[in-house]
């Protein structure tokens, strides 16, 4: 299969299409999304590595602020002594456009929507083998992305993730009051740091807040597979 077939499987994927075949407009719609997403993205990203602190049942990071509260994240961390934050955004270009098409036309927003997401979490895959491939010296690998609002991992720390990374200065990305990324295209997420011959745990759907209406679970797949 073609990158681009790739692509679009993802991109089909996140519209909700299960096997069924495209019509021809619809086909032409999302190659022509994805072609502008290429020309609207600004990809930008960060990503800096903690050590890792637990003390008195709390998982704090070294030299930062930010307090991991949940079970969950204790539970993602627990085979590792340090952890890296990553935040990544395709810019503000992108949700512009598709304000904009929300208004001329629903199909166009949606389609460039799951195509703006395919393209956010190519980027992530992208930052995570740039580490890995640096880290594969050390024999360490890294664990799946875990991102604030993830299981028992409040979604509130959005706010103090973000400004552990000074990722509104170094590539202009903040949250709102009710911690919504702003550019709305992006994702911030945890790694930990394991030794290589530890097994990866794959990334439960059960542990998601969102498993309950969740369009992919239903369908006996997960947003990660």
């Amino acid at each position: 299969m073609s990158i681009n077939s790739k692509k679009k499987a993802e991109v089909l994927r996140y519209l909700g299409y299960r096997n069924q075949k495209i019509d021809n407009i619809t086909d032409r719609l999302i190659e022509d999304a994805m072609d502008e997403i290429g020309v609207l993205a600004k990809e930008r990203y960060i990503y800096k590595t903690f050590s890792i602190n637990r003390k008195d049942d709390e998982l704090s990071l070294h030299g930062s602020k930010l307090i991991l509260d949940g079970n969950d994240i204790k539970k993602h961390l627990s085979k590792s002594q340090d952890c890296i934050l990553i935040a990544a955004t395709l810019g503000h270009n992108v949700d512009t456009k598709i304000r904009y098409y929300e208004k001329i036309s629903m199909t166009k927003a949606v389609i460039l929507d799951a195509c703006a997401t395919v393209a956010i979490e190519e980027i992530c895959d992208k930052i995570c083998k740039e580490i890995e491939n640096k880290l594969q010296a050390e024999n360490k690998a890294l664990t799946y992305r875990y991102s604030p609002g993830y299981g028992d991992l409040p979604i509130h720390v959005q706010n103090d993730f973000l400004l552990t990374l000074d990722a509104g200065k170094s590539i202009g990305l903040t949250a709102s009051s009710h911690s919504i990324l702003i550019p709305r295209k992006a994702v911030t997420a945890i790694v930990g740091i394991i030794d290589i011959e530890e097994s990866k745990e794959k990334r439960s759907c059960m542990s998601c807040n969102k498993y309950d209406t969740c369009i992919f679970s239903r369908g006996g797949n997960g947003c990660g597979d």
